[in-house]
Parts: C-alpha cells; structure tokens; sequence
C-alpha cells in the first residue's frame, strides 16, 4: 500500500493528473478506514474528516519529503485535523455543560494523565528500538502492521513479534509479572 500510494502521489507531484486522481480515490478509501478506526463513536463525522484531510494533504503537498514514507506524513496530518475536530467537538459540548465547583478532580485528572504518558514514555525508552518502535507505530500512531512494517523497513512478522515481546517486557518493568 505504501509504495502503490508513494508512486501515485509522487507521479501526481509531477502532473499525472490520471495518478492524482487514483491516489486520491485510494488515500480516501485507506483515510476512511484509518479515522473510523478512531472515531467509532462519531461514524458522520468521519467522511468530513477525510474531506478535511484530502484538502489538507493537498494544500500542503509541497512540504512532503519524497523520502519519506507517505502514509506516515498522511497520518500525521489525519492526526492533527482528528485533534482539531476532538477539541472542537469538546469546545461545543463544554458549553452546554455546566460548570462543577469541584475543579479539583479535573487538575488531578490532567496530571493524571501527564504522568501516566510521562511513566510510558521512560518505560518505552528502556525497550531496544526493534521492540520499542513497532509498539509507537501500531500501538500508538495507530498504524497497521503492514504500514508499520513498511515504514519500519521490517518483515510483518517482526513487527508482530517486536510488538509482543516489548509489552510482555513492560509488563514485567511496570510490575505485572502475568
């Protein structure tokens, strides 16, 4: 998939509007599949987001390093108009929500939070690249194993296993010996 969607775009780059075209029916259809995966709760707002994003994949095409894998630099801005819309949609809900007076369990929450990305970012940095990378990849970034894979320069089947070692081993360190 990401060397079909690399040539197209990078044809298209060049003004083969037949591969434009072909990559922009194909990068929809994988679009689609990559945000239902994340907004299963807001199946409408999907197809705006992937109209969101195709537009903004196209405003900002120059800035795609030929070098690097495509479907990375399509996820990325998928992620950041997905936060868009998250924050918008929290922004709209907020106001029709009233305000508690116990904040504090708010303040404690975010901090919660912070920690836990904080604990799981110095537990992922304790794992070798080989394990700690495919579990960024999939496990966070939300790519498949085969876009993983790819972007990896990695077998599927390494992936997998990078994957099942690394969070057998965090268990371990986080102190879940099962």
């Amino acid at each position: 998939m990401e060397a079909e969607l690399h040539g197209l775009f990078l044809r298209g780059l060049a003004g083969d509007h037949a591969a434009y075209q072909v990559f922009l029916q194909k990068l929809s259809a994988h679009l689609r599949a990559f945000l239902r995966r994340r907004l299963f709760g807001w199946p409408d707002e999907v197809e705006d987001l992937v109209q969101e994003c195709l537009l903004a994949m196209h405003n900002k095409r120059h800035t795609y390093q030929s070098d690097q894998p495509l479907t990375a630099w399509v996820h990325a801005i998928a992620r950041y108009k997905l936060i868009d819309l998250l924050r918008s949609k929290s922004a709209h809900e907020a106001l029709h929500d009233p305000l508690d007076d116990d904040l504090a369990v708010f303040a404690e929450s975010s901090n919660d939070a912070s920690d836990a990305r904080r604990d799981l970012s110095g537990l992922l940095e304790t794992l070798p690249d080989r394990q700690r990378q495919p579990i960024e990849c999939v496990k966070l970034m939300g790519l498949s194993v085969t876009e993983a894979a790819a972007q990896l320069g990695m077998s599927e089947s390494a992936v997998k296993v990078g994957i099942h070692r690394g969070l057998k081993a965090l268990g371990k360190r986080a102190g879940n010996t099962s």
